[in-house]
């Protein structure tokens, strides 16, 4: 069956395409739209088109997984070219999202109408590359440049009625009959003594809009975005809209399109779109396993993580009971909600209304009895294993047979908590990432007896509730903070070989890291599992706390922080640790940038290594998505395994030899081989 239709309908021809799941505008997609123009032009009682999509979405974009083979014709631009060129209007029906090159196809349509609930958008960006079949030089010409530059450069679909408001839709419809809405609009414009073509428009185009205008929108939008390589390209291509005529604009955009795609962030992030969706196969679970019906969640704990875990659920619609030990802890966890909640409302996630619905969904109890009719039960308590352990028989006598018992654990060992169970085969752990309510990451730790059908389950509750799920196997820290560890001891050696906290630091910030070790320890607080009458000033971090150094709560840690807790580099801090260089009897040393950032990250690829050598994790791209969504790894690298593949992994082994370090036989087979983690 081919995946582009046409039938008549009367005057019009409506052109249909069926390229499940997506309607990406791969080869064939685009043969067919190309011919079903051809049938129309060569159709005398063809009037008008109609092009529309079957399933739940309008053309979602190009087909990814062309991007770097040899191109095979048509190209995009020569379709959308003869879209445009039609002497017969032509309307696009557009339902579910016109994204990238489903929106440019739009755009080169002569009308738009679209179902209300449809969303628009031009997100190439996150794949590091731009619009590049017009798109950079047609939006702006449509909607006006300063609303066409956002939806570029960030990357982020608007709704249809925000497309109305700015002129990219002409008419918003009802969801149903959306192909039967486009017959009767086309018909309405067959009259008309011209058709609007995007490419020739200029009445929306600002042509004073200048430097202090684009200088203005880097400050205020590019600043969450440093480090990336194609939004300042997709600025350069919007201006080319403004400065030059449309085809060397479309010239300057497959110019810039052209560097971008072979590049190595583009590759990285495409890398990283790829990675997320493995992430949610589980290799060896039949596809017929039933996933179980999970209609209410209980959580113990209503502090930080444990409301964030429970607003989780709450906003997918699915009703909560959390239980606290007290009533005070368990009042002031459930205001902590509501004033969550009602700061996203005031931001606009939310109406008033949607925050009364998710807070009617809660029922807040101090009775581990209330949870026995739960489907799953999630643990936030303290992070000890004998409190767990403990929590696990009780929960176990509790709540009702079949129900999942889940730890929400960073560390600790699943297998053990299952172990003190009558039901180790309902038992995993959720780690979920602070704030619970806001991170993507969910780790989802399988135990030696995790029953296919609760993993399967546990998989498809992350994406009702929005997480990037990924699977790891039972290991002290499971993928992400196994891998902090090594990173972590790297850091502290080098403070007792003379280096500064802040060098440390910014070596991988200048990286793209959101903060170095030293910035996140002085974040979570010194004190942490410090014991203050225990102490005896031995290492670097007992005399800081007995200093009352303790973090950003108390003003000063490594660094002094200022009211507005920005940080300053510490003349006290570097005298102590010089102290302790000269005690320890090794001379200090000096590390360029680069190689504080190898001393830290190569400890980390190859802890990874074997983290897949032990079948902790299922491939190279679940610890890349584990890092980039739980720990800030910077995406345009691809993640930690991704990173190493591109700088060779032969370097990394070399690297570490020279650091001081045992490198696995998995590691270095792979790199002796020239092979690579990712493919």
């Amino acid at each position: 069956m081919s995946v582009i239709s046409t039938r008549k309908d009367g005057d019009v021809l409506v052109v249909t395409s069926n390229n499940p799941p997506v309607n990406a505008l791969g080869q064939a997609v685009r043969a067919g739209l190309a011919a079903a123009m051809a049938e129309a032009a060569a159709d005398d009682a063809i009037k008008a088109v109609v092009i529309t999509c079957e399933g739940r979405t309008f053309f979602a974009g190009a087909d990814i997984t062309e991007f770097g083979k040899p191109p095979v014709g048509p190209s995009l631009p020569e379709v959308i070219d003869a879209i445009e060129a039609s002497p017969k209007p032509v309307v696009a029906a557009i339902h579910g999202t016109a994204l990238g090159g489903g929106l440019e196809v739009a755009l080169g349509c002569h009308y738009r109408i679209a179902a209300a609930s449809a969303k628009l958008g031009l997100p190439e960006v996150k794949l590091g590359i731009l619009p590049g079949a017009g798109g950079t030089q047609r939006l702006p010409r449509v909607v006006g440049v300063e609303a066409a530059l956002p939806m570029i450069v960030k990357g982020d679909p608007i709704p249809a009625a925000a497309a109305e408001r700015i002129g990219l839709v002409d008419k918003l419809v009802a969801d149903d009959g959306l192909a039967e809405s486009g017959v009767e609009f086309a018909r309405s414009v067959i009259g008309a003594a011209s058709h609007p073509v995007s490419s020739a428009r200029t009445d929306k185009l600002d042509t004073s809009l200048g430097d202090a205008f684009f200088d203005e929108f880097r400050k205020t939008e590019l600043r969450r975005l440093k480090g990336f390589e194609a939004p300042e390209a997709c600025i350069q291509a919007v201006r080319a809209a403004i400065e030059l005529p449309f085809a060397e604009g479309v010239k300057k955009e497959r110019e810039l399109f052209g560097k971008l795609v072979s590049g190595t962030q583009s590759r990285a992030l495409r890398h990283v779109f790829f990675a997320e969706r493995a992430a949610s196969k589980i290799d060896d679970i039949p596809a017929d396993t039933p996933v179980l019906p999970i209609a209410k969640v209980g959580i113990l704990g209503a502090g930080t993580m444990g409301g964030g875990i429970a607003m989780n659920f709450l906003t997918a619609g699915i009703p909560v009971t959390i239980l606290e030990r007290e009533q005070a802890a368990l009042d002031r966890g459930v205001a902590i909600i509501r004033k969550n909640y009602e700061r996203s409302a005031a931001r606009g996630k939310f109406t008033a209304e949607q925050v009364e619905q998710c807070m009617a969904r809660l029922t807040p109890t101090l009775e581990m009895t209330d949870l026995a009719d739960c489907d799953l039960v999630i643990e936030a308590v303290f992070e000890n294993m004998e409190v767990k352990k403990e929590v696990f028989t009780k929960l176990d006598a509790i709540v009702k047979p079949g129900a999942i018992l889940a730890s929400n654990t960073s560390y600790l060992n699943i297998d053990e908590m299952a172990a003190v169970t009558k039901r180790p085969e309902a038992v995993l752990g959720l780690h979920f990432f602070s704030p619970a309510n806001v991170m993507r990451l969910l780790e989802i730790v399988r135990a030696a007896r995790t029953a296919p059908a609760v993993l399967k389950t546990a998989m498809a509750l992350s994406k009702k509730i929005g997480k990037v799920a990924v699977v790891s196997g039972v290991c002290h820290g499971f993928i992400g903070n196994r891998m902090l560890s090594p990173r972590q001891q790297a850091a502290n050696a080098m403070l007792m070989q003379g280096i500064t906290p802040w060098a440390i630091d910014d070596a991988l910030t200048d990286f793209g890291m959101p903060m170095g070790p030293f910035q996140m320890s002085d974040l979570a607080g010194l004190d942490l599992g410090w014991d203050k009458d225990s102490s005896k000033g031995e290492t670097i971090r007992d005399v800081l706390c007995e200093r009352d150094r303790r973090g950003q709560k108390t003003g000063k840690g490594f660094y002094d922080y200022d009211e507005n807790r920005r940080r300053t580099p510490s003349a006290e801090v570097e005298a102590i640790i010089a102290g302790f260089v000269a005690k320890s009897g090794q001379a200090a040393q000096s590390f360029s940038s680069e190689e504080i950032r190898n001393r830290l990250l190569f400890p980390m690829v190859k802890e990874g290594a074997k983290i897949l050598a032990e079948g902790m994790a299922q491939r190279a791209s679940d610890i890349d998505t584990v890092w980039i969504n739980g720990y800030g790894w910077p995406a345009y690298t691809g993640g930690p395994m991704f990173w190493a593949d591109t700088i060779g992994l032969d370097v990394v082994v070399e690297g570490l030899k020279a650091f001081g370090h045992e490198v696995s036989p998995y590691l270095a087979d792979k790199a002796a081989k020239g092979e690579r983690f990712n493919g």
